[in-house]
Parts: structure tokens; C-alpha cells; sequence
């Protein structure tokens, strides 16, 4: 399994929002030039922690994101499966998967759920909060 940049970048976004504890809305550009992300890349995953309900946006002046939940409250399986989906080693483990045809294939599934289960519950019990420094940094990296 490999997480993609828009799964490492989504995880970064919401540490770097909570690492500012504003109340008052973080500017895109902002975020991008701490991340060293492009801002239009990291706009279509902030479109996608909205749409979530993790972070809520606004634009114009005085725009930008902020966190909707606490960083205790969003664990990085959650956030992970909104930017990649699956997190499922194998296709036959993802939901509405067709049924395994090889009987090999069927003799691996328990492997291959024993990683699924191990990696999910792994990552459940991770927050952003266990990601964030107390001490004030200009950049973070996962």
C-alpha cells in the first residue's frame, strides 16, 4: 500500500491548522507556502476535509480554513480513507467487492485482513493532536 500526496498532504493541512490554534481563518496561501504545496493543489484537498466536515472554509477578505473538530477527535485512518478511499491491501477486501474466484486467492484473504485490520486499527487510534508539537514550527512533515 502506498499513500499518495494528496492522502500526506491532507494530513498535513490539518496539523498545520491545528498547530495555529487561530480563531480566526487560516488563508490558503498561507498554509500553501508553510506545506511548500501549490495552493490550487491544496485547495482541491481542502475541498474534500470540507466536504467531510473536518474544516470549514470561507473566502474573500478575512477568508480562509479553520478546524471544525478537535485534533483529538479526527483519527488519520478517517482522514486517510476521505483522500485515497480504500485503504484495503487487496481489491477483494473493499466494500461491494466481488467474491474471490481462485481458491488460492481465498486461501491469502486471511493475510491479507490480518494487514487490513492491523494498518486500520493502527491508524484509528492516531490523532492529529498526537501529531502536533507544542513547540511553535514553521513546517511540518509526515
Amino acid at each position: 500500500m502506498l499513500i499518495s500526496t494528496k492522502g500526506r498532504y491532507g494530513l498535513r493541512v490539518l496539523v498545520d491548522l491545528a498547530q495555529q490554534k487561530s480563531m480566526d481563518p487560516v488563508p490558503l496561501k498561507d498554509i500553501a507556502s508553510r506545506q511548500e504545496v501549490s495552493e490550487k493543489y491544496l485547495e482541491s484537498i481542502l475541498k474534500i476535509l470540507v466536504k467531510n466536515k473536518l474544516v470549514s472554509g470561507s473566502r474573500g477578505k478575512g477568508g480562509g480554513y479553520l478546524l471544525v473538530k478537535a485534533p483529538d477527535e479526527i483519527n488519520l485512518k478517517d482522514v486517510l480513507e476521505m483522500t485515497e478511499g480504500t485503504l484495503a491491501p487487496v481489491s477483494c477486501l473493499e466494500e461491494n467487492a466481488d467474491p474471490i474466484e481462485k481458491e488460492s486467492e481465498g486461501k491469502l484473504l486471511p493475510v491479507w485482513q490480518g494487514l487490513y485490520d492491523t494498518i486500520s486499527a493502527y491508524l484509528e487510534q492516531k490523532t492529529i493532536a498526537d501529531l502536533i508539537d507544542d513547540d511553535p514550527v514553521d513546517y511540518y512533515v509526515i
